[in-house]
């Protein structure tokens, strides 16, 4: 069994020994078969140190519950479906109720509130979903198809909505557009993405939120600790956070596409001249706005442990760590860095 983390002590009526005292909330990884495929969550319960040794935990509904979603959100991970909650925040950008985003795509009433709480979608629903989620032309291509499903009132106040974020979707549709072009022959999850489909929201995330976090954040500095947090996921939980790729390079670890990656409209990016003005740096800073509920709590932690680990770290100093992993020192110059490799990464 896996080792697990205490989270906090709690005083209440143990269900176990039937006498009230302090009873200790943990989590720990747990694997369970989903749809025939081994699945690595994050499992919550209590522990009484009272009960006997095989039968000292316990849960509650709620955490059941819980459990249940992470596990199925682990699966959604692992084979790039959108999470329960990268659904809500797609139905969340329109206003919408989980039955007007159900209508507006022609499906079952309750089909959402499914989706958000306890089953997981095909890929032909989830495909329809990253299409409005992406593209505020195509949601409204979903309401003129389905506009008899609502009353006047309500499908003008969703069409509105969505005419607002056409204002903010030129831009940000080029640039990832140009990003994605340079992942096409990446699409399939696989050792070189760390079995996670690019996810551009997720960069997004994990980029502003390590600026939130690190001063002086940098290109080459963000790009290795990028890299740190994708390898540690692949560790931990058999998947990557962002489904970039990565290449061995001089200065470590480089996504491809980081040219493209720098571009990204919802990334808040300022190009400075050095100390001495020989070259420009890219100066990253956190972006306003931005959506973090795409990053899972365990995704989170994640990047916690890389940004205490490097936050004092100087550029050069972090290019010489990774220099000394396995990943790197079994791999040459321009070669994909397999995520096979990069699970061995030492302890941060």
């Amino acid at each position: 069994m896996e080792p697990s983390t205490l989270i906090r002590k709690i005083h209440m009526n143990c269900p176990l020994c039937d006498k009230t005292h302090e009873v200790e909330e943990r989590k720990r990884f747990t694997t369970i078969t989903l749809k025939g495929d081994e699945i690595t969550y994050t499992k919550r319960f209590y522990f009484c140190a009272n009960a006997n040794e095989d039968e000292n935990e316990f849960e509650t509904g709620s955490m059941t519950n819980e459990n249940l979603l992470n596990a199925k959100n682990a699966y959604r991970i692992k084979h790039g479906l959108l999470t329960s909650n990268e659904i809500v925040a797609i139905r969340e950008s329109y206003n919408l109720s989980q039955v007007d985003l159900a209508r507006l795509l022609g499906w079952g009433e309750a089909t959402i509130s499914r989706y958000e709480s306890k089953a997981i979608q095909d890929e032909p629903y989830d495909t329809m979903l990253r299409l409005i989620r992406d593209n505020p032309l195509q949601a409204l291509e979903f309401l003129k198809k389905n506009t008899d499903k609502f009353t006047k009132s309500k499908k003008l106040e969703i069409r509105e909505k969505m005419i607002e974020k056409l204002g903010s979707y030129g831009k940000e549709y080029l640039t990832r557009q140009a990003f994605e072009g340079e992942y096409v022959n990446f699409e399939e999850p696989s050792d070189s993405n760390g079995f996670t489909k690019l996810n551009i929201d997720k960069i997004e995330a994990a980029i502003s939120y390590i600026a939130e976090n690190v001063s002086n954040l940098f290109k080459v500095k963000l790009m290795k600790m990028l890299w740190y947090a994708d390898a540690l996921s692949y560790k931990m939980k058999g998947c990557s956070i962002t489904g970039m790729v990565y290449r061995h390079d001089d200065l470590g670890a480089l996504p491809i596409g980081h040219y493209s990656l720098m571009n990204l409209e919802n990334l808040n990016i300022r190009e400075e001249k050095s100390s001495n003005y020989d070259s420009t740096l890219f100066h990253i800073y956190p972006s306003k706005g931005i959506d973090y509920s795409v990053l899972s709590d365990d995704e989170t932690k994640i990047l916690d442990t890389v940004i205490r680990k490097f936050k004092n770290y100087k550029a050069k100093e972090i290019i010489y760590y990774m220099h000394d992993e396995r990943a790197y020192k079994e791999t040459k110059q321009d070669e994909i860095i397999p995520f096979s490799l990069a699970k061995e990464i030492r302890e941060l």
